[in-house]
């Protein structure tokens, strides 16, 4: 194995057949660690946005989901229960739809928590074949200069650097966009309850929906 340039590339087809399984492996993982931190934060903004929007007055958008459910709740009649239970009840309806929003948003987060927590203990692995290749050569070169153990030892440091090239920004993806998912939830929470306050004063002051004729 010859590593005339440390490019990634380079130090990949330089390596041998596990150290090429493991490097492919953590590659694969980083992509997949950017794709989802890419839909994490997009999902973040829409829906901090949305809930924005609808306390300011405007479309509901992404919340449409949870202002129907508080509707629905409201027409309810529930008999002898007050306007402060009816509006517990609304906004417990409504946080419910908005906490399975929340986490159908949230799906890549866990992702994010695995790879961050497996990929250095893959790239240890490669880093403990490199080691264990280059403990081979110099017993069947019978030879302990650098130049028989640099092309194990090389691919062990790439194997290594392939593991925290994973693992650095899922961690930090997942540490930081599950921040931002629970700030975000803190608005909804304010939407929901700012919309059950609305919708149960509402439907106080409106006349009783007229029953259907049988």
């Amino acid at each position: 194995m010859e590593y005339t340039s440390l490019s990634p590339l380079t130090m990949f087809l330089n390596a041998g057949v596990v150290g090429k399984m493991v490097m492919a492996i953590l590659l694969l993982a980083s992509i997949w660690t950017w794709v989802l931190i890419v839909e994490g934060v997009v999902a973040v903004v829409r829906i901090t946005k949305a809930a924005r929007i609808a306390r300011s007055g405007g479309p509901a958008g992404l919340l449409a989901l949870i202002e129907a459910a508080g509707e629905q709740a409201a027409w309810l009649d529930v008999p002898g229960e007050s306007i402060g239970e009816k509006r517990e009840r609304i906004a417990e309806i409504m946080s419910r739809v908005g906490r399975e929003l929340l986490t159908r948003a949230e799906g890549g987060l866990p992702n994010l928590a695995v790879i961050s927590s497996v990929a250095p203990f893959v790239g240890l692995f490669g880093t403990v074949w490199g080691i264990m290749t280059s403990f081979a050569s110099i017993a069947q070169s019978q030879d302990t200069s650098l130049a028989v153990v640099a092309p194990g030892i090389a691919e062990a440091l790439a194997a290594t650097a392939y593991g925290l090239a994973a693992a650095i920004p899922a961690s930090v993806g997942y540490n930081r966009i599950g921040a931002a998912f629970a700030r975000t939830g803190q608005q909804v929470a304010h939407y929901i309850e700012d919309k059950a306050l609305s919708i149960t004063t509402g439907h106080a002051a409106a006349p009783a929906r007229p029953r259907e004729a049988a």
